[in-house]
């Protein structure tokens, strides 16, 4: 290990955030659950940082939101997306603090199939199956049949699309997401092969090859919401098991361009990102919201990206 990659490590492995911490030492560093320092990790990622930030913000109803009653709007701070944030920073379902606002996410959206009746559009189907997963419930039976639905929902051509179409859409990634989230020994045969056609859905295009070239994929951020980059491609791929895949070259070639000479990477931007190249308006505003401060190195895209340059460098 040079002494860059060990002045980065060290970087992530400070105290300060958590979440940071925890996912390094079993990410990066292959640390076990039952590693005392790695047990130390996860019991303090909601005592302080990003996770109790936003903790210290949630209603006693379990909403975020003031004045609002449903979890989906206002973007990008109602309950909906602060759930997607939180089950992606290491907070799992049992914890006390989370007790009311994952309440109000199962009650409001899963009971009865609620979400799976009402809102069949995979960008908010597939990034609630992720978050439930990551929060412990990918064994919950109503949870599968969200995942049951999201392999019906897949196109001819391997891809998802949010928005009526035969063929899929690279900005449609949440289903490869919630599979990835899902231990392997849950998959069912059809979601495996579903896997296998999506990321070959994605490998064929590198990732990034879909029409003209669209330039926010090509800047980093978090969180990502339902939004799509080429990071994002990478870390889903790579984590179903693709990472020895010649096809994804040009997409790692651009994260060895984006990597300062310190090793880190910044935050390109913070979503909706309206930056050169966008080219669309939105009739509603959201709040923006992010961890860290856009154009500063990121911990978060540092740690991604490690992640993603493990996997590759596991595979070959």
């Amino acid at each position: 290990m040079s002494s860059t990659e060990e002045r980065v490590l060290r970087w992530l492995l400070e105290g300060e955030q958590p979440s940071v911490r925890y996912l390094t030492l079993v990410h990066l560093l292959d640390r076990p659950e039952t590693d005392p320092e790695v047990q130390e990790a996860r019991r303090a990622i909601a005592r302080r940082g990003w996770v109790k930030d936003i903790l210290d913000k949630e209603r006693p109803d379990g909403h975020w939101a003031p004045n609002e009653k449903g979890l989906y709007y206002p973007k990008y701070i109602a309950t909906n997306w602060r759930m997607l944030v939180l089950s992606d920073l290491g907070l799992i379902g049992n914890e006390p603090e989370l007790k009311a606002g994952l309440g109000l996410y199962v009650k409001e959206w899963l009971a009865d199939d609620r979400l799976l009746k009402e809102d069949r559009e995979v960008c908010v189907l597939g990034n609630f199956a992720r978050a439930l997963t990551n929060l412990g419930m990918g064994e919950d039976e109503r949870v599968r049949r969200i995942f049951d639905w999201l392999v019906e929902d897949q196109k001819d051509d391997g891809g998802w699309h949010c928005f009526p179409s035969k063929t899929g859409s690279l900005d449609c990634w949440e289903a490869l997401a919630a599979y990835s989230a899902l231990p392997r020994a849950l998959w069912s045969r059809k979601m495996k092969r579903s896997a296998e056609r999506g990321a070959e859905f994605y490998l064929e295009r590198r990732l990034f090859r879909q029409g003209r070239r669209y330039e926010p994929w090509f800047r980093f951020h978090y969180p990502i919401h339902y939004y799509y980059d080429i990071l994002v491609g990478l870390d889903v791929i790579t984590s179903l098991g693709h990472g020895g895949d010649k096809r994804l070259r040009p997409a790692l070639r651009l994260l060895g361009e984006k990597r300062r000479p310190d090793g880190t990477l910044s935050l390109d931007a913070v979503h909706p990102d309206m930056g050169p190249g966008a080219g669309y308006t939105l009739k509603r505003k959201p709040t923006q919201f992010a961890l860290e401060r856009k154009g500063r190195p990121s911990k978060w895209i540092t740690l991604t990206c490690l992640r993603v340059l493990k996997r590759v460098s596991e595979a070959n």
